[in-house]
């Protein structure tokens, strides 16, 4: 995924596009490692063996691009071409394990930090893959929808794998839908012809914003249950 948002915002080489192309590659590495550690929690809650943890947290570190490559046709997929992502969620789902023999991830979850980067990386993916899509040739609508994907579909492989109905689908908090709604602005925000600063950086907090609101005042959709069920 290196690079792709440049690649797909700039028309020629500028001191923005390059800050861009800086600030992306290291928010791409941290959401991977947050998206990964989610998934060797995942593990850990299911008490899967070290295979798992790994299986699991690359899962949901590679999973939302790897699915957003194929929906638009491209391959070989980007962590084939670019190991190092996969490489980056291996040895982040393996630090989970003595990590939660101390009081690390416990101040880390005390202090919000999964969530905060697991949101952060949600908005991040989806920002590229919808910008990814467009410059393969699709249209708005088909954009939008990979670009969600892309931002939820590693989560939605972690809970498939450890055999629970996804977290998208289940939680009533703001998920695919603050994803949506930000490839929606991002869209438009392209349609206006804004800066590629802005392009990046307005779609991404908003993401960003509507989730961590959703997460702590308790923002959702309203959920459907049969009576007497």
């Amino acid at each position: 995924m290196t690079g792709e948002l440049a690649a797909a915002l700039a028309t020629e080489p500028d001191a923005v596009t390059t800050t861009l192309g800086v600030v992306q590659r290291v928010l791409e590495y941290l959401g991977t490692v947050a998206f990964a550690i989610s998934g060797a929690f995942a593990a850990g809650r299911k008490r899967m063996d070290l295979v798992g943890v790994v299986v699991l947290g690359s899962a949901v570190a590679i999973g939302g691009g790897t699915l957003r490559d194929l929906l638009i046709g491209r391959t070989p997929v980007f962590w084939v071409t670019e190991p190092t992502f996969l490489l980056v969620g291996v040895v982040a789902s393996l630090l989970v394990v003595p990590l939660a023999r101390t009081r690390t991830l416990d101040l880390l979850r005390r202090l919000q930090i999964i969530e905060i980067s697991d949101a952060a990386g949600m908005a991040l993916f989806v920002v590229i893959g919808t910008n990814v899509a467009l410059s393969a040739g699709a249209n708005e609508v088909s954009a939008a929808v990979v670009g969600v994907m892309a931002g939820v579909g590693g989560g939605v492989i972690r809970d498939v794998l450890a055999n629970e109905v996804p977290e998208v689908l289940s939680n009533a908090q703001f998920y695919a839908t603050a994803a949506l709604l930000g490839a929606a602005v991002q869209l438009g925000l392209r349609q206006l012809g804004a800066d590629p600063a802005v392009v990046f950086w307005v779609p991404l907090v908003l993401i960003l914003t509507v989730r961590l609101l959703a997460v702590r005042l308790g923002w959702g959709m309203p959920t459907f249950s049969v009576p007497g069920e």
